[in-house]
């Protein structure tokens, strides 16, 4: 395969990955409030990047095809991921209801980094739309660009995640003056919840 065509599929692999990957869901709204409260966020940065180079890996290589023949497989991520996401849901309500979890520099309120890991892996691989975009979806479309032009349009994909979390992370920074005041923490937790049972509801009703 020439390099134009490598290139070709690099780019289209980059537009393909960010146009799924940008979208406020579970996993990136937990990476925004990290990335405000400054907490963490290297670690969740490469949690969210490593598994979507190891899921957008696995669908380029095939298994979206093997997740489609067992379609049992998304039915029980997406009953444990909606279990999950509830139960997140009221942890974010709890912290926009309590006035005293809305300082993010409170010692007593800081999450351990074990707390924080789990949490991003969590909302990372019991998100059954985490498959149907990365493995299902994106290896699809790889597939078109046949066997040599599969692997430069996942490495494309992949640099699109990379740039989108990093930007999600470590960008967050600058909206932190808005959150020094309790108020828009209160906001932003109420707003996480809703998202988070909007979302379970999404994934369990057909």
């Amino acid at each position: 395969m020439d390099i134009t065509n490598s290139l070709a599929a690099l780019a289209t692999g980059f537009g393909a990955g960010l146009s799924l990957i940008v979208a406020i869901g579970a996993q990136n709204a937990f990476v925004i409030r990290q990335g405000l409260r400054r907490e963490h966020l290297v670690p969740i940065v490469v949690v969210c990047i490593a598994s979507d180079a190891v899921l957008i890996a696995a669908g380029v290589a095939g298994v979206g095809l093997l997740i489609q023949a067992a379609p049992l497989t998304l039915v029980i991520v997406r009953w444990a991921g909606a279990g999950f996401l509830l139960a997140y849901a009221l942890f974010a309500a709890r912290r926009a209801l309590k006035p005293g979890a809305l300082n993010s520099a409170a010692p007593s309120e800081r999450t351990t980094l074990a707390a924080a890991v789990s949490a991003a892996v969590a909302l990372t691989w019991l998100n059954p739309h985490v498959y149907l975009d990365t493995v299902v979806l994106l290896g699809s479309l790889a597939s078109d660009h046949g066997p040599e032009g599969r692997w430069p349009f996942a490495w494309g994909a992949i640099v699109g995640s990379t740039l989108w979390f990093s930007l999600l992370g470590f960008g967050a920074k600058f909206l932190a003056p808005v959150f020094a005041r309790p108020g828009a923490w209160r906001i932003l937790d109420g707003a996480i919840a809703v998202l988070m049972v909007v979302l379970a509801v999404l994934l369990v009703v057909p």
